[in-house]
This record gives structure tokens, sequence and C-alpha cells, in this order.
């Protein structure tokens, strides 16, 4: 039920958002996302960037004027214990990395997806993929391809953070987005 009330949240923004009227100047992303990181022009600002991940900062993400340090702060999905259903705090986080997507075809990523320590090795290996597919379902209902998508599972054998605690464990149970 939780599933099927975010798809149709999901699918009512993006008829939302194909309604709008949207500007005739292109936003200067191509099909190849420019890497900066860090680069002073003449004047001696800086510009900010996200090298690795090809968002610049202060640009349009997915419908929004987001700094990069906004975009990089929605890098990581958390989950609830043994659960691969994505909470409504990511809805904007996902449909602007679905966006960019959309929007640069030639752009592939990679969703990450981990456990905490509880449980056998095989079984948080299935359910780190089955936390990935999540996220990638979701995305490809905003139009990513399928050829931009690539999915992979670590369990628990990459934890964000060692040890036993409720605090630990919650930080272990993630999909972590990889341009």
């Amino acid at each position: 039920m939780r599933n099927a009330k975010l798809v149709i949240l999901l699918a009512a923004t993006l008829m939302l958002g194909a309604c709008s009227k949207s500007p005739d100047v292109k936003d200067g992303w191509g099909d190849e996302p420019e890497m900066v990181t860090g680069a002073q022009d003449d004047s001696g600002s800086s510009q900010r960037g996200l090298g690795e991940n090809g968002v610049r900062g202060g640009e349009e993400f997915g419908g929004m004027n987001l700094d990069a340090q906004d975009v990089l702060a929605g890098i990581t999905i958390y989950f609830d214990y043994d659960s691969t259903d994505i909470k409504l705090d990511y809805e904007d986080v996902l449909l602007a990395h679905a966006r960019y997507l959309v929007e640069n075809p030639g752009v592939r990523v990679r969703l990450e997806g981990h456990t905490d320590e509880r449980g056998s090795r095989e079984y948080n290996i299935g359910l780190g993929e089955r936390r990935s597919q999540s996220v990638r379902r979701v995305l490809m209902l905003q139009g990513a391809q399928d050829s931009q998508i690539i999915t992979v599972s670590f369990g628990e054998e990459r934890p964000a953070e060692f040890g036993s605690s409720e605090d630990a464990w919650a930080k272990n149970r993630r999909v972590e987005i990889q341009y």
C-alpha cells in the first residue's frame, strides 16, 4: 500500500511538471556534463562544483535551484530495518536525480545497496539488491533509461559506520547513488 501511494505521488508530480511551461533558454547541460572542481575565473571568484558527479553548484537540478552541496546531501537513501520501502523524505531527491538522468542520457549511475550487520550474509546481499532495485524503479518511473542504471549489492560488507548500536545500523541501511 505504501509503495502504491509513492508511485501515485510520483506520477502526479511528473504530470504536473510536464504541464509547466519551460523556458526557451537551455540550462547549460549538454549530453556530457561539464566537470567543475573549484576552479577560479579571471576575476578571482571561485566556481563551486561536484567534479565527479558532473553537477555544478547553483544550477537547476531536477527543477529546483540547488547548491551542489544540497545535491550531495541527497546521494544516500536510508531505509528502515529489514525494509525496501523508500521513505517519502527522499521523494524530492529521487525526482531530482531522475530528471538529471532524463536530461543527460549519456550519464550512468550505480546504485549500491547496503545493509546493517544483522542477518546472514546471503540474506543481506539479497536485501541490499532489493533496496537498490527499489531506488531504480523510482528513477525509471520518472523517465530514466534502463541502460543508465546499474545496481549492485554489498550487503553488510561495506558499513558506513562500525558498531552494533541502532545509530550505526541506521547509517548502514542505505543505497548510495554513484555517478
